[in-house]
């Protein structure tokens, strides 16, 4: 049986890592999500509705990419791009919004709230909800709103209530727990859109499933432009969303080498990086178990990264269970490292990527002189547009960058 199939159990289980460990008045919600995914997933009428608002709607497929420029520029291996920045919105986020968003539609409800770090998930969200004719609720920290300001105004622009988050780290941990209290108080009428392969059941499940579509799309037209498949296969990793997409497609592909990449921040103490892989272990965040950093008290830590989507604490059960096994390697990038990337692939390639995904680039080019022949397939997971005033105001345009 093949790893999409086996994982997750049906109480959300990838080993050890997941499930749902949630307050009494929320199980019955969760369990009404649960059901109806699963009567869902199996429905003509839903995959066929789905499938249409891809095509038609999202823009998809998204293009494979050899980045020829930057390969030689490395030298190695080749280095190809999935170009999920192509996307409608910008990023690989709507590939599960609209999945949620038709969810919500089929069962009723008026509304979406969900939390957003680097605002993309955010705007998918309220991209969904204008599409279907939702409410629309998205709860932001403070210092993300001020990194991601472009973001911010597209989210107004589609009509969602903005909820700016004040308290703790003010980023992306305490935009979930923001969004999980106001969900608490609407759940009859409110279905929560969680961002990435986090959370309770069936959240994990239901997000890879959605975002599979990237894998699937990535492996056949990598196939066809080379008559192989990638030797190394790799996407950044915060939840995870963008990488389990990804790797749902080459999984059960022994020959092919899976890394996620983690933000590694300014250095090596808490507060300064996020990567839950390196420095983590198994604990509970948000109604599930994963790898997780902690601070001295057992409590999820304070975390940095340049991306504002990738300082999560946590990470997803899935890729907890598949660092456990081995199956997957868990690499990192530094602040620095990232920006280099950043900037390179805006040169040589005519693509500004997005932060999080500049951190999956900065890695491929660190691994490419070591690999000469054979390929990289990297997921662009989105573009920088929501990036670039950040950058250029506190680092530059990059005049002085070179390799």
């Amino acid at each position: 049986m093949g790893h999409l199939k086996q994982f997750p159990t049906k109480d959300g289980f990838f080993g050890e890592f997941g499930g749902a460990f949630l307050p009494p008045q929320l199980e019955p919600h969760m369990k009404e999500i649960a059901d109806a995914y699963e009567r869902l997933a199996v429905d003509g009428s839903y995959i066929a509705e789905l499938r249409y608002i891809r095509e038609h709607f999202q823009g998809r497929p998204t293009p494979v990419q050899h980045a020829k420029n930057l390969s030689e520029k490395m030298g190695g291996a080749q280095i190809y791009l999935k170009r999920e920045d192509l996307n409608h919105t910008g990023a690989h986020k709507l590939n599960h919004c609209m999945g949620e968003g038709l969810l919500a539609k089929y069962m009723g409800k008026k509304k979406l709230i969900a939390e957003t770090g680097a605002g993309q998930h955010g705007v998918a969200l309220a991209t969904a909800a204008a599409y279907f004719g939702l409410e629309c609720e998205i709860h932001m920290g403070e210092v993300d709103i001020a990194k991601e300001y472009p973001n911010v105004v597209r989210m107004k622009l589609l009509g969602a209530k903005l909820v700016p988050v004040g308290f703790g780290g003010k980023t992306l941990k305490e935009a979930v727990d923001s969004a999980f209290a106001s969900y608490l108080e609407q759940a009859d009428t409110a279905l929560f859109g969680i961002g990435s392969v986090v959370g309770p059941h069936p959240f994990p499940r239901m997000v890879r499933d959605f975002q599979s579509v990237v894998g699937f799309e990535a492996r056949d037209q990598f196939q066809a432009m080379t008559g192989n498949d990638p030797d190394h296969v790799m996407a950044c990793v915060g939840g995870g969303s963008n990488a389990m997409g990804l790797f749902s497609g080459f999984i059960d592909n022994e020959d092919v080498k899976l890394y996620g990449v983690e933000p590694h921040g300014t250095g090596t103490e808490l507060g300064k990086h996020a990567a839950t892989m390196t420095y983590g272990k198994p604990g509970m965040i948000h109604g599930f178990k994963c790898m997780l950093l902690t601070d001295e008290n057992g409590e999820p830590a304070p975390v940095h990264s340049i991306a504002s989507g990738l300082d999560y604490p946590g990470i997803g059960p899935e890729h907890s269970y598949l660092h456990s096994i081995g199956k997957v390697t868990y690499g990192s990038a530094s602040d620095d490292e990232t920006l280099k990337a950043f900037y390179a692939l805006s040169k040589y390639e005519g693509v500004i990527p997005a932060l999080e995904s500049s951190h999956a680039v900065a890695y491929a080019m660190k691994m490419a002189p070591q690999h000469p022949g054979e390929s990289i397939l990297v997921n662009l997971s989105g573009r920088g547009d929501k990036d670039i005033d950040y950058v250029t105001e506190k680092f530059g345009f990059g005049d002085d960058f070179e390799l």
